[in-house]
């Protein structure tokens, strides 16, 4: 549905601007059951081309590694999911569950992402899986994955261009920078006016278990809907793009030790920060603690 949304170009001009044919989409595609059978043995079958397969949702493999929690026709589906990543010359993961198991990680659905569990390489396909290209599973994290960062990487594959991943196979142009960046509460975050409750102007960081400093996304660099972001809204980031998502801990409350918070932002010493936002709490402008909009 966040695909779906894409406006910049829309979904059926982006399919024809970069000539590609959709084989079969759940939302957009209207072939009967024994169209779809036949189009599914043909593509395994190497008779018809699959470029790019994009794969959304928890590959499960419960109970026993069977997969028959979640099949098809009483095929698993983490049997086709596999056969057809062998034969596509990309292989995307959909959002964070695809990507990295996300909901489905537990004891009973024995859930896993296209090539990672969590942060540990594996899941489905395996480490050392690489599709026709030659390249590794292409992690489009996020609950859901943010249209451009689909739309993107779809123009890229499409065009021959490679991306840049990082060490967990998502691309550096949509996830090579924090939630925090371009957060409109920064100023906010550098002095230390905290909220502790919703909808407030000042960093929900420090009280509201808000991800932005923690977790790498474009939310806050490509908007959604071109409009907005969770903290914008004044609602604090879930950290959904990272592999570890959705935490074991309540959302909404930032765990902490004598009021400095467990998870620090990255590259940041525990001791240093402490000495920092104390003195930056103290040098906080009354524009700032007073929530006053300088126009």
């Amino acid at each position: 549905m966040s695909l779906l949304n894409a406006a910049a170009p829309e979904v059926g001009d982006l399919f024809r601007q970069l000539d590609i044919e959709l084989l079969w989409h759940p939302s957009l595609s209207n072939d009967s059951p024994a169209a779809h059978d036949a189009l599914l043995e043909a593509i395994l079958a190497g008779d018809v081309a699959l470029d790019i397969l994009v794969v959304e949702g928890t590959i499960v493999r419960g109970p026993a590694n069977t997969g028959m929690f979640d099949t098809r026709r009483g095929r698993p589906k983490k049997d086709l999911a596999a056969a057809l990543a062998r034969q596509a010359n990309h292989v995307v993961a959909a959002g964070t569950c695809a990507a990295f198991g996300g909901i489905g990680t537990n004891d009973t659905l024995q859930g896993c992402g296209l090539q990672f569990t969590g942060k540990t390489p594996g899941g489905l396909l395996g480490a050392e899986f690489r599709s026709r290209s030659g390249g590794p599973v292409i992690n489009l994290a996020g609950c859901p994955c943010h249209e451009q960062a689909m739309t993107g990487t779809l123009s890229a594959l499409a065009g021959g261009q490679a991306l840049a991943l990082d060490e967990f196979n998502r691309p550096l142009d949509w996830y090579g920078m924090t939630v925090h960046q371009g957060c409109t509460r920064n100023e906010y975050h550098e002095y230390r006016v905290e909220e502790t409750d919703f909808a407030q102007r000042g960093c929900l960081f420090f009280f509201k278990g808000c991800h932005g400093p923690l977790a790498d996304g474009p939310c806050n660099k490509v908007l959604w809907n071109g409009r907005s972001s969770k903290p914008r809204a004044g609602v604090p980031c879930f950290g959904c793009t990272d592999p570890d998502f959705p935490q074991s801990f309540p959302f909404f409350v930032t765990r902490d030790i004598e009021g400095v918070p467990i998870s620090l932002p990255k590259g940041v010493s525990r001791a240093h920060y402490m000495v920092y936002k104390g003195m930056a709490a103290a040098a906080a402008p009354n524009r700032l603690k007073q929530r006053e909009t300088k126009i």
